[in-house]
């Protein structure tokens, strides 16, 4: 048995699919002496794809974010012609008999090696950029998941070291019933992926493919974060049984996807969709959300072949919105840096990415680009549909006054120009995502001038807690129920209420029972979260009265450390909601 971070609840057994790196199980056989032609053949129309790739990439970044940002695709070309490269890939195609995919993988294996042992840091970090050219190079030669996984039919467990996004995207709607990986945390594209599924899963598996093949049995408790490598018998007929319970417990739930969210006494509550694209916006309609509280628009741009221009752009959020509950959406202005990066914006390594040169910072470092970002949020609103729609733009990671005023200036500007050009607008109501420490303290302030606040609580939590989520020697720290966390949380949350302005709570605490308890007697009554979380929450909030959560939260706020509050919030789950114990965990 192996001990991860259960990132998505419930219980599974499947068959192992296993990613290697970026390499989904390239072929190890040797080739046959008659197909080396063909092997090398395959491999330069690659290269000369992946050279066309780039240099369309240059023309389209050049043009919308920079020269110097699109020189980042020149150096890419520079070293898919290297002839030093080249060679050492036909080497072992020819030498080794090997397909082009296993002879990058250990191109690959021969570079990190090499770069690795350079003291030079600039010339360390040129691996990232030999790794990007190989995995373009890859995907010419391969598909990013095989249409046929070896291990038979029925449901897969997928097993990675991370998820990259257009591996998240390339999985579409196959059958995919758990997932483990050996890297991320709670805030992973893994762990969004199963949650806005519906699927266990857990991360943090250290070494987890050194121990697991394609087509072993493996089972998977995202409750627990424990998994298991072919169970024996009586293991397995145990989770079997466990399976079904967390199986029959989502049917019922769902059912009560056209019931109204309210509490016990009566209270209307909001219940909203995290969500990332359309599939998600049809999946939250499915779940009975009542709308999208939060539309992350970076994946639009980690998984879109190059640049998204305006049209492209408008075209994927009139998509959206009229995919989504009631035709209500809060978009996001882009958020990438940290652990979301694209080659041509937030590129350069960074000793503390997440501190660093990210979000709204990047963006406003490139006005054009997000000038063409803005554009289309406000014409979709309007072109979206005939019918009404209600749709919000938010902007990530605003930390002073200063910023939230230039974003509504920013945002005044293209409603001028637009109108100017004959386009008919609306009137976007303008919000933040509050996710830094110094914009809780001068949560006062910042409400004079927006619409609404998303408290984005994922970032807020580690930036509180000082500790990087997704670092297993500090996850540990990443509390969503520390007592700093909830007094930051209640002093926000009473601010946004006294000052009459809507807020909503949009990270991971929105769908966990424990957290939805204490922010309902904080006051706070807007929560988005992954649609499968929705009918869960809205069975709890049905057992649950305005009253009984205010007595609970003050109990909570006089414990003083986050394992007293944990236990204290588990034991008021089993007496709330009892049928709901199989999903809540810490």
């Amino acid at each position: 048995m192996r001990k991860g971070i259960g990132v998505s609840p419930g219980v599974v057994i499947g068959k192992a699919y296993c990613i290697h790196e970026i390499f989904v199980n390239p072929k190890t056989r040797r080739l046959a002496e008659n197909k080396i032609f063909a092997e090398l053949r395959r491999f330069e129309l690659a290269r000369e794809r992946t050279a066309a790739d780039l240099r369309a990439l240059y023309e389209k970044v050049a043009s919308q974010v920079g020269a110097e940002q699109a020189g980042v695709f020149r150096a890419h070309e520079t070293i898919l012609h290297d002839p030093a490269f080249t060679a050492k890939v036909r080497e072992r195609i020819v030498d080794h008999r090997e397909a082009a995919p296993a002879a990058l993988e250990h191109v690959l294996a021969a570079y990190t090696a090499l770069f690795t042992r350079m003291e030079d840091e600039y010339l360390r970090e040129r691996l990232v950029d030999v790794r990007d050219v190989i995995i373009r190079l890859s995907g010419h030669l391969s598909p990013v998941l095989a249409q046929d996984p070896e291990g038979g039919s029925g449901p897969l467990i997928l097993v990675a070291s991370e998820l990259l996004p257009s591996q998240v995207v390339a999985l579409g709607m196959r059958e995919v019933a758990g997932i483990v990986t050996q890297s991320g945390g709670q805030t992973s594209h893994a762990a969004i992926l199963a949650r806005s599924r519906g699927i266990p899963a857990v991360s943090g598996v250290e070494g987890i493919l050194r121990n697991v093949k394609n087509g072993d049995t493996v089972v998977v408790n995202g409750s627990t974060g424990h998994v298991i490598v072919n169970p024996d018998a009586e293991a397995e007929s145990a989770y079997r049984k466990l399976q079904r319970e967390f199986v029959h417990l989502k049917d019922v739930l769902a059912e009560n996807r056209d019931l109204a969210a309210v509490t016990a006494d009566g209270t209307a509550i909001d219940l909203l969709a995290n969500i990332n694209s359309v599939e998600d916006a049809r999946a939250a309609v499915a779940m009975g959300a009542a709308g999208v509280g939060l539309f992350r628009t970076e994946y639009l741009f980690l998984t879109h072949p190059n640049v998204p221009d305006e049209e492209e752009q408008l075209t994927a959020y009139r998509a959206i919105i009229e995919a989504s509950p009631q035709r209500r959406v809060t978009i996001r202005t882009l958020d990438l840096g940290g652990d979301k990066t694209i080659p041509y914006l937030g590129h350069d390594r960074e000793a503390n990415p997440f501190l660093g040169w990210r979000s709204i910072r990047l963006s406003f470092e490139h006005p054009q680009f997000f000038t063409t970002q803005i554009r289309a949020i406000v014409r979709s609103a309007m072109q979206a549909s005939t019918a009404p729609t209600d749709v919000r733009i938010m902007f990530p990671m605003i930390t002073t006054l200063e910023e939230m005023r230039r974003v509504r200036a920013m945002v005044h500007r293209v409603r001028r120009a637009l109108v100017a050009e004959g386009e008919r607008v609306a009137e976007l109501p303008i919000g933040l995502m509050l996710e830094v420490p110094a914009a809780a303290v001068s949560i006062e302030s910042l409400l004079e001038i927006v619409d609404f606040v998303s408290i984005g609580s994922n970032d807020l939590v580690q930036y509180l807690m000082a500790a990087d989520r997704d670092n297993p020697k500090v996850s540990h720290l990443c509390q969503p129920l520390s007592p700093p966390v909830l007094m930051v949380l209640n002093s926000v949350i009473a601010a946004c209420n006294r000052a009459g302005k809507p807020v909503t709570l949009c990270g991971e605490m929105a769908g966990h029972p424990r957290a939805f308890v204490l922010l309902i007697g904080m006051g706070l009554r807007s929560f988005s979260m992954s649609p499968a979380f929705i009918p869960m929450i809205k069975d709890l909030a049905r057992h649950l009265t305005i009253e009984g959560a205010e007595k609970i939260l003050t109990g909570a706020m006089r414990l003083k450390t986050t394992n007293q509050v944990n236990q204290f919030m588990a034991d008021q789950i089993s007496r709330l909601a009892p049928n709901l114990r199989p999903l809540d965990s810490a």
